[in-house]
């Protein structure tokens, strides 16, 4: 089932090699690129000096984006044409212009500066293509076609959920069948939450067994009551004397536990935990064609699944009859969050059992750091952060980067390439789909938080940033204010009425914090009605700003996603126990931006 080429990489480039060779040199020399991915913090937008928007931009940038609006400046950032790029760009050149007489333009105005248009091609040409293509379920064999998914087994699914399970089932079940050299007897669903793609995968016609692995006993038991709407459980049938539970009194020779005809798999009642792992299965059917669910409650910190394949057998038949074996697995995740995908994807190379991983992240923002906080300084616009820069620091083995290729890599800054929180952060974005209305909204709530951190600058709150080019360098979390971070989350709606409401609702909130609560009380009495609208009125011109910017960290953040998605692919091409590796979309990006799946088979 390999494909092609391993990544899905851009016509720009020849092979995979190519194209990550020249990722890696982009994404540690661009300097605009390491501005706007983890460089800038929102709330520095209107508290740094000088400017942070006249800082990171040039000025024929600053002055072409005043003639646009932001959607204007989305459409070109995200949806030009590429061919209308270059025609642009061939247009600007002089030597063109003055022997066509005629100036070039873009949407009845001037054309885009040269060098953000070159900036424009280089981030496309770096992001992984998303591109999806369904598979294609008339070439499968008659006994293997399937169609959606019916309605007892999408219990509980919106339709976000069902388009990401029936294309992901499908790809699995595919995965399976086209595995040269070894035959998958389970599936092992890592952080299988409410096991929707598990129950799936148990279901007609895929008929998968399937082990969920997952850390939270609530999941299991609500994922437990949907397999019985699903038909992979009978519901848990009680036997009273309906006269004495009436009265309340119970009877003598009654025992509860006894009462209760459970409908089991293969343990008639739940295990003791070994090595912090309890086992509970949940299904009857001794037909070994039937798909079934072994759920395993597993807090899982490492990829060694040694206690899980400990508690499984696999059945197998022989002319000698049936004989016990080892299980051959494959682990599969869809959005495995921060490094529970680290996690899926070592676990190919720590477990004898493991065959393939099929592995689809999310939350970039949860993955820890391996190498600790940068040792070189940008031309920074931050000054440092001593409790976040001492988070960053653990230096966490199972962090980005996995692969040696990025960790090791050597650049005019140093060795290693790393991506703090923020750009981490700005990676979970989906500005392709953002609609004029999302846009309106969210803007809104980054320029009430930035006017909101000014106020706290004026009062004393919080501590003036750092000058640009201060020698402290920079904070892994991209934030310049020294001294403690206020994180005011999220308010009720009412508060995004008006900044005068905003800015009330997040004092409140502020108060109740137990260290400093009384401290920020203090500060900010006094601040009146009238205080709070001129500060609106006079940086309402900043708001635009703010939004372009916005717009430029979240579509430059494609090439950071990119950039994690590689390392992973990289680590399981490096490793001698696997033959084959690539990456690969499952999902329609408007329908689910996280649509990457990282595939390894071992040898």
């Amino acid at each position: 089932m390999p494909v092609d080429c391993p990544l899905p990489i851009k016509p720009d480039f020849d092979n995979a090699e190519a194209y990550v060779e020249s990722l890696l040199s982009f994404v540690t020399s661009s300097e605009l690129f390491q501005y706007l991915c983890g460089g800038v913090h929102i709330l520095d937008f209107l508290t740094q000096e000088p400017h942070l928007y006249s800082t990171v931009f040039p000025e024929d940038w600053r002055v072409w984006f005043q003639l646009h609006d932001v959607p204007a400046i989305l459409d070109l950032l995200m949806k030009e044409d590429d061919k209308v790029l270059k025609i642009l760009i061939s247009s600007i050149d002089t030597s063109s212009a003055e022997k066509q007489g005629t100036n070039p333009t873009w949407r009845n105005g001037p054309c885009p500066p040269t060098s953000l248009l070159q900036y424009i091609q280089a981030i496309r040409r770096h992001a992984l293509n998303r591109d999806f293509r369904p598979r294609d379920a008339s070439a499968a064999p008659s006994s293997a076609r399937t169609g959606p998914l019916p309605r007892h087994v999408a219990v509980g699914m919106k339709p976000k959920k069902i388009h990401e399970v029936e294309n992901f089932v499908k790809y699995i079940n595919g995965l399976d069948a086209d595995i040269d050299g070894h035959e998958i007897t389970h599936i092992v669903d890592f952080g299988s939450g409410q096991n929707y793609l598990g129950r799936a995968l148990a279901s007609p016609p895929y008929n998968k067994q399937v082990i969920a692995l997952e850390s939270k006993q609530l999941n299991i038991k609500g994922a437990k009551s949907m397999d019985v709407t699903a038909r992979l459980a009978e519901k848990e049938k009680i036997m009273r004397n309906k006269k004495q539970y009436r009265t309340g009194t119970p009877s003598p020779n009654h025992d509860p536990n006894a009462s209760q005809l459970r409908d089991v798999q293969s343990n008639n009642s739940p295990q003791a935990p070994v090595n912090g792992i309890v086992d509970r299965s949940v299904q009857t059917n001794t037909d070994e064609s039937r798909g079934r669910i072994q759920y395993i409650e597993s807090f899982i910190q490492n990829g060694d699944l040694s206690t899980v394949v400990h508690d499984v057998t696999h059945d197998r038949n022989t002319r000698n009859g049936t004989i016990k074996s080892d299980p051959h697995l494959m682990v599969i995740s869809l959005h495995s969050c921060g490094n529970l995908l680290h996690h899926g994807l070592r676990s190919l190379i720590l477990n004898p059992s493991v065959k393939a991983v099929a592995m689809v992240g999310c939350c970039y923002n949860l993955v820890t750091e391996r190498l600790g906080p940068p040792t070189y300084k940008l031309p920074s616009l931050r000054s440092s952060n001593l409790r976040l820069d001492a988070t960053s620091s653990s230096c966490d083995p199972h962090g980005f980067p996995m692969s040696e290729r990025l960790a090791t890599y050597q650049h005019r800054h140093g060795q290693g390439i790393r991506l703090n929180i923020t750009a981490r952060m700005m990676a979970v974005q989906a500005p392709e789909n953002w609609t004029s209305t999302e846009c309106g909204s969210f803007f809104t709530r980054h320029f009430y938080r930035a006017l909101l951190q000014r106020i706290l600058l004026d009062r004393g709150v919080v501590e003036k940033p750092g000058r640009h080019g201060d020698e402290n360098g920079g904070s892994p979390r991209g934030w310049t204010g020294a001294g403690p971070a206020l994180t005011i989350g999220s308010l009720r709606k009412a508060c995004y009425a008006s900044f005068t409401a905003y800015v009330r609702g997040a004092i409140t909130k502020l108060a109740d914090d137990q260290e400093r609560g009384t401290e920020i009380q203090r500060r900010m009495d006094g601040l009146t009605d009238e205080a709070i609208s001129r500060y609106e009125d006079k940086f309402k011109e900043k708001r635009k700003e703010l939004s372009v910017v916005w717009s430029l960290m979240a579509f430059s953040a494609t090439v950071v996603e990119s950039s994690i998605v590689v390392d992973r692919w990289l680590y399981l091409k490096e490793q001698a126990e696997v033959r084959d590796c690539w990456v690969e979309t499952v999902f329609d990006y408007k329908q689910s931006p996280r649509n990457l799946v990282v595939v390894g088979v071992k040898k």
